[in-house]
């Protein structure tokens, strides 16, 4: 909990120049991930594939309506515009459509011998090596093109962009404008729906009518030949012809019902998917009474018109009648013009945009239907009275009637579906689409990606980004010691900072971690002497520090190599002082001096030895050393024994100052022991290697035993940022002049004389 409450205090006081200095702590790290990042993107951009972009530009016009379909005000004119733009884009999207312009696309390919211009439509997933690679199947294709082909509509506008990519220019443009034919046929396809119906109904009945056209005139033919009678008077043929005229209008009415019976099935099947009450409600309108005594009226008035104008020829002028039914026509047609327009007002007023259209259809389809019901209906009576007349004929050209009464109904009937038909063409064809393609996709000139230097620029962007949230990662999860401030943090006295030894990086000997002999004028030989004197002055009077242990939390921290140090620093002040090495179980003080370890302090405690023969001098006038000896098999109780006591007490009478260097204190309990003998314990800490919990921890240890805490060392620390002042202030003072260098060697020598 105490950790944490510790990380929270440092996190708390983290400011800009903390960040500065974490940056510059790390720049090799963040120079070698931004290189890393800088090459691969470079790599990339040069060997990424050139994609090609072409476009091709559509406007879609929204279906026009009735006059009951436009808005109140003008405005607000195209308010449903871009909701329609969205539906028609998504039909665009659609696997069926994909499926029409694959199939397209694969039929220009197989007509063109250049197959080298293409690479969306060609498989390449296995044959890497295979430059005659195999073209996809259509189901394929069509998922390919959901990836290469991008739908758009320009904002605010009615126009629609199809953009196609592709490592090939000119597929590029095939498939755009492949896609916008494609979606154009499409288009047209459903808007001529129910116009191309009935023209392919009435094709068939048109064929059907002309074979059976042909049979009568056979049978006509082969009646005549037999000797039958050849002709009829012209009462006779005037019957027939009126008969016939009527029979062929009667059949023609009967094929034209049958065309909007199936038109009106297949719109109120429509209209039942999307509003199924709505469709109820139509059919109930249709059959109404009132509606259906104006169509009634209306039919028979234009029947009689036209059976008067048909006997115009005679002498009897039926001028003055026929003006009269076409008053009395316009009238009707009037009344039922106005009922109309109030069933469309009552079904538009609560119906959606989608459903009017339909519905509009509908209801003009269910009067053409009920006014063709009454036709025939007509039609029957009427030519059930020219029935009668004609049973009348005579019995010997009765037999003949019949035949030409068939042919002539049929010729009749024949030219009616024939002008029909030619009309449904007619009609198919002027019915527009509401899509047109105002720009062909081009061949483009130049790819549109990559964009290589936008590719480094973000490589470069992501590396720096990618280095800078390493270095910030691994310094929020690293928990170790990085500054003066995390150790004053557990509230202990900070006695000195400690720079890295560099000489001893490049050298790699034993001899330079003694600094203050090999170099007094380094920074750390500086910083020694700062440490000597605080620890000196930390403790006057009677109470002086003579005894000093070193420890460390963990091992490789530095301990022994600031015990000598700071040994020699108190001998460069004229103090009398030894170094002793308590770490029995990896002494190393011997290796730094460069002699045996043996016979040492171990070898006197076992009586092996005299003192005179462990104790030795160094090249540092005052500074004596005594090494380990030979590591004996219980380090703790040697250390923790009477007779080391009486050996403390001997050689306190016989130096100023005794550091002592000890094994770790985590590790072993041998420092926990000799801490209770000595003046002053020092815990050297290694920045960015010990633990924040592993130096609490030995706080804690030290703590326990009642022992005199100096401080703790910051070792190897890195004196960049705020610190840096420090060291670059003490260079300038502490560099020697060449007058005092000349000085100082002409000492030397004249001391080695």
């Amino acid at each position: 909990m105490e950790n944490i409450k510790t990380t929270k205090k440092a996190a708390e006081t983290t400011t800009l120049k903390d960040y500065v200095s974490l940056v510059r702590n790390n720049l090799l790290s963040i120079s070698l991930i931004t290189s890393v990042c800088l090459v691969i993107s470079i790599i990339y951009a040069l060997n990424a594939t050139d994609i090609y972009r072409s476009t091709a530009t559509l406007k879609v016009s929204k279906p026009q309506g009735s006059i009951l379909d436009s808005p109140l005000i003008p405005e607000f004119h195209d308010f449903g515009s871009d909701r329609f733009i969205a539906n028609e884009i998504e039909i665009m999207g659609t696997f069926s459509t994909r499926e029409r312009v694959a199939r397209a696309l694969i039929d220009t390919f197989r007509i063109n011998d250049d197959h080298s211009m293409y690479y969306v439509l060609l498989d390449h997933k296995f044959d890497f090596a295979n430059k005659d690679k195999r073209i996809l199947d259509v189901e394929e294709l069509a998922g390919v093109l959901r990836s290469v082909i991008s739908i758009d509509q320009k904002r605010g506008l009615d126009i629609i962009e199809i953009t196609a990519e592709s490592p090939s220019p000119h597929e590029a443009a095939l498939i755009a404008n492949c896609y916008a034919k494609q979606y154009r046929s499409l288009n047209l396809e459903v808007n001529r729906n129910h116009l191309t119906f009935v023209r392919n109904f009435l094709l068939e009945q048109k064929n059907e009518k002309q074979n059976q056209l042909s049979e009568a005139e056979e049978l006509l033919r082969s009646f005549q030949e037999r000797g039958g009678v050849i002709a009829l008077d012209e009462q006779a043929s005037s019957l027939i012809s009126q008969l016939a005229q009527l029979e062929a209008k009667k059949n023609a009415t009967q094929i034209e019902l049958i065309t909007s019976n199936k038109i009106l099935a297949e719109l109120k099947n429509e209209l039942e998917r999307q509003n199924p009450l709505l469709a109820d409600y139509l059919q109930g309108l249709a059959s109404e009474a009132y509606f259906q005594s104006l169509q009634e009226q209306l039919i028979k008035l234009e029947v009689n018109r036209d059976i008067a104008i048909a006997s115009a020829s005679s002498n009897i002028d039926n001028n003055s009648v026929i003006r009269d039914y076409e008053t009395r026509i316009k009238e009707i047609q009037r009344k039922l013009n106005e009922r109309i327009e109030i069933i469309k007002s009552g079904v538009f007023a609560s119906s959606p945009a989608e459903v009017k259209e339909l519905s509009q259809k509908i209801i003009n389809e269910e009067v053409k239907n009920q006014s063709l019901k009454i036709s025939i209906k007509e039609l029957e009576t009427i030519i059930f009275q020219y029935e009668s007349k004609f049973n009348r004929l005579p019995k010997t050209a009765i037999e003949l009637a019949r035949y030409q009464r068939n042919r002539e109904s049929l010729e009749k009937l024949y030219i009616l579906v024939e002008e029909k038909y030619q009309e449904a063409v007619i009609n198919e064809q002027s019915q527009p689409g509401n899509v047109l393609i105002i720009d062909n996709a081009r061949r483009p000139a130049l790819p549109s990606k990559p964009n290589r230097l936008l590719i480094i620029f973000v490589g470069f962007v992501l590396g720096f980004s990618l280095a800078f949230a390493f270095i910030f990662i691994r310094n929020y999860f690293d928990n170790t010691v990085k500054t003066p401030e995390d150790i004053q943090d557990l509230n202990v006295n900070v006695l000195a900072w400690i720079p890295m030894i560099e000489d001893l990086n490049y050298n790699g000997s034993k001899g330079f971690e003694f600094i203050v002999s090999k170099k007094p004028d380094s920074i750390p030989s500086e910083a020694f002497r700062a440490l000597r004197t605080r620890v000196q002055f930390s403790r006057l009077g009677e109470n002086s520090l003579k005894t000093i242990l070193v420890t460390s939390p963990a091992p490789q921290e530095g301990k022994t190599t600031v015990a000598i140090n700071l040994a020699g620093s108190f001998a460069q002040s004229s103090k009398k002082t030894l170094i002793l090495d308590c770490d029995l179980r990896k002494p190393s003080v011997h290796s730094i001096f460069g002699v045996n370890k043996h016979p040492g302090l171990v070898d006197y405690l076992f009586d092996k030895v005299p003192f005179d023969e462990i104790l030795r001098k160094s090249d540092i006038d005052g500074l004596s050393y005594i090494t380990s000896g030979t590591i004996p098999p219980n380090p703790a109780e040697m250390l923790g024994s009477k007779s080391m006591q009486l050996f403390l007490n001997k050689i306190k009478s016989l130096f100023d100052i005794i550091i002592i260097d000890s094994p770790p204190i985590i590790a072993v309990t041998d420092s926990e022991m000799l801490s209770a003998f000595v003046d002053g314990t020092i815990v050297v800490v290694s920045a960015d290697t010990t633990e924040l919990e592993l130096l609490k921890k030995s706080i804690d240890l030290l703590s326990t035993n009642n022992t005199s805490l100096l401080g703790a060392v910051l070792n190897n620390f890195s004196y960049k940022s705020g610190y840096s002042s420090y060291y670059k202030y003490y260079y300038y003072y502490s560099q020697p002049t060449k007058s005092d260098s000349r000085r100082k060697n002409l000492d030397f020598k004249n001391q080695q004389n």
